[in-house]
Formats: C-alpha cells, sequence, structure tokens
C-alpha cells in the first residue's frame, strides 16, 4: 500500500477536571493529530506527547521536526506490504518513540480500512467485551477523593487506579481501603520515590492492592527487582517499558508482576503485540494504559485491549469524563465498567471536522505535508 499524503493538526482540548499527578497539574491537553492518505481512505492516530516534555520526555514541537524532516520525508510516496514492515523500515531511526508510533498507528489503520476489517481482528485480538478501570488524580482532600472513589464504583468501573506522590499516599489510599474494603484498587507513582522510600511501600503493602505501578524511577529496572522481593504486592511498570526488550528485561529480573502497555511508549502496535507474547510467556498479566487520549486514541487503545493477554481492566474509561465534546462523531462509553472496540474497518471512527476545526492550533498546525 502506498502512502499518498499526509496532514498533521494540532489541536488544543480542555480537560473537564484538574488531574494532577506526581508530574504536575494538566487541564488541557496538546494533541498532534496525523493524518495518512492512500487510495481514497485516511487513516488517523494520536500523538502522546505534550507541549512540554513530561512523562515521556517528546514534545510537539520535536515531532512536528521529526515528521517534516526525517520521517514522512522517508515515506511518502512509497509502498509498505503491511504495518509490520513500515515498523521494520522506520526502526533504523532514532527518532522519538512516540513520533515513529503515531506514523506506525495511523498506518495500522489506514490498511485496516483498505482490508475493509475492524482493527482488533488485524491485531489478532479475541475479546471483545473489555473490564475497564479508572485512572482518579491527586485531589485537594481526604474527603474529595473518597466522593470521586464512590461516583466510580457506582458508575461501575472494574478497577480505580489512584495517583500518589511524596506526602499523598499511605493516608489517602488507606482511607480508600477502609471506606471500600472491596474494591479493585491499585496505585500509580509515576517514578516519584526512590528505595529511600521503602516505608512507604511497606505500609502500602498492606492494604491489598491489586499492584503499586511504577515506583521508582524509569531506569531503575535493579531497584524495582530489589523492591518487589520485599513486597507481596505485585509490582506494575510503566515508563520502564519502552519496548519488547525492556519488558523481556524487566520479567528476567521480577522487576514487574504486572505489565502496563502504551502502544505511544512503546513505539508503536508491532511492538505492543511483541511485549504482549512476551508477557504471556512469563505468564504475567497486561493491560492497556491511558494518556489522556481524545477519541482517535481513545479507540485504538480499546483495539489492542481485545488482545488475549489484557486480562486486566484499563485506563480505557469513559470520553465523557474528560471532554465536553470529543474530536470523532461516536461516543466511546462505559457501561457497568464494560466497553467495546468500535464496529467498522479500521479503528471505526469517524472525525468530527467542525469540532476538530474549532480546536486547531491554526499557529502550530503544519497541514497537508504534501
Amino acid at each position: 500500500m502506498k502512502i499518498e499524503s499526509a496532514e498533521l493538526l494540532i489541536l488544543r482540548l480542555p480537560i473537564r477536571f484538574r488531574f494532577e499527578t506526581s508530574f504536575g497539574t494538566q487541564t488541557e491537553r496538546t494533541i498532534p493529530l496525523l493524518i495518512l492518505k492512500s487510495q481514497g481512505l485516511e487513516g488517523y492516530a494520536e500523538g502522546v506527547m505534550e507541549k512540554l516534555p513530561g512523562y515521556g520526555g517528546e514534545t510537539v514541537t520535536q515531532t512536528q521536526f521529526l515528521l517534516a524532516e526525517l520521517l514522512l520525508p522517508q515515506i511518502l510516496g512509497r509502498e509498505f506490504a503491511n504495518p509490520e514492515s513500515l515498523a521494520q523500515f522506520l526502526s533504523p531511526s532514532r527518532a522519538g518513540r512516540m513520533t515513529k508510533a503515531m506514523v506506525e498507528m495511523a498506518f495500522y489503520d489506514l490498511w485496516a480500512k483498505s482490508l475493509n476489517l475492524p482493527l482488533w481482528q488485524v491485531l489478532g485480538g479475541s475479546q471483545t467485551e473489555l473490564a475497564v478501570g479508572v485512572s482518579l488524580g491527586i485531589q485537594p482532600s481526604l474527603e474529595a477523593t473518597l466522593a470521586l472513589v464512590e461516583a466510580h464504583l457506582e458508575q461501575g468501573y472494574r478497577r480505580i487506579k489512584l495517583k500518589i506522590k511524596p506526602g499523598w499516599d499511605v493516608e489517602p489510599v488507606s482511607a480508600v481501603r477502609s471506606r471500600f474494603p472491596g474494591a479493585h484498587l491499585s496505585v500509580d507513582a509515576n517514578s516519584a520515590y526512590s528505595l529511600k522510600d521503602r516505608q512507604v511501600f511497606q505500609a502500602l503493602d498492606e492494604l491489598e492492592l491489586s499492584y503499586i505501578e511504577q515506583p521508582l524511577f524509569e531506569d531503575d529496572l535493579l531497584d524495582h527487582a530489589s523492591l518487589q522481593a520485599e513486597l507481596k504486592t505485585p509490582i506494575c511498570l510503566d515508563e520502564s517499558l519502552t519496548s519488547p526488550r525492556a519488558v523481556r528485561q524487566a520479567l528476567q529480573l521480577d522487576a514487574a508482576r504486572v505489565v502496563n502497555i502504551k502502544a505511544g511508549r512503546m513505539g508503536g502496535l508491532s511492538a505492543v503485540r511483541e511485549s504482549e507474547a512476551i508477557a504471556r510467556s512469563f505468564g504475567v498479566p497486561l493491560w492497556c494504559g491511558g494518556m489522556l487520549e481524545a477519541g482517535v486514541g481513545r479507540a485504538t487503545n480499546l483495539h489492542l485491549s481485545t488482545l488475549s493477554g489484557f486480562t486486566l481492566p484499563g485506563d480505557v474509561s469513559s470520553a465523557s469524563r474528560y471532554w465536553e465534546h470529543d474530536i470523532i462523531q461516536e461516543p466511546l462509553e462505559a457501561e457497568d465498567g464494560l466497553m467495546h472496540p468500535p464496529a467498522g474497518a479500521g479503528i471505526g471512527v469517524h472525525l468530527d471536522r467542525k469540532r476538530i476545526s474549532q480546536l486547531l492550533d491554526r499557529n502550530h498546525s503544519a497541514g497537508p505535508l504534501r
């Protein structure tokens, strides 16, 4: 399939609430939206990078430069037999993983549409009724935290994840566990701690958590293995897992007993498929993490969550939690904690062009790139 042309749009989408993690606070998402075109079809992908380096270290400005000056000039007008061949073609480049992921995911959507198949079938997925959880940011008080957890449990979400940071950890999590003893509860530190904070994790270890996500720095596999040996609660890695190789090494070291998969962080869906197979070979469960995606990214996450290794509830909750008005026409909503991949070819969603026009950052959108 020949990639005939490309378009990059930069959108600014307000979040419905203040979302605080150990990285800081967000009230808006800057979303690069890549459109690849061929044979009268369009393939869509969202980037998960932001204006400033944070979670993954990549920025929207870097992505614009890499797409315009390096990646797209290599692939526009070129034939690719399938998305795996595109991923292999791009692999020698040391360009940002998140940027390459956006290119590969847009081509996956385009290719699946050319086959008139939903993306989940192209990926080899099998489970189309997906249990989903919710990720709750740091709140201003214990009372607000408890009220938010209660509201989402009443909505049927199958897992509650609480963001934590130094000074906001054992006390709020203990309060939630005490109020909701039967809840499927986990915590996410986003790399905010070190081994000097063992006592925090020893206290959390007594709260019957499903897992403790990314407690230490992203390059600390050995320290994660050391901490895991001291805990009965599984450690889940996120930021540390940037490739299938990193997944294998983490599991060989017993640095994690749960794996959070994010296509943007890993460089695309081909890397996700390889990582999922590695985790299954170790008997380690996976789930799909979230990056505050709008409708295109959320739909893609639902499709990849159909792979058989994804046995834990992911972060793919209702789009209406985050956005007053999404960038796609289809509503992506959970019902009793369950969601399904959108029907139809590719990722199964259609852009809301009017809404996108309202959200366009005209100072930065590149528009057509050929």
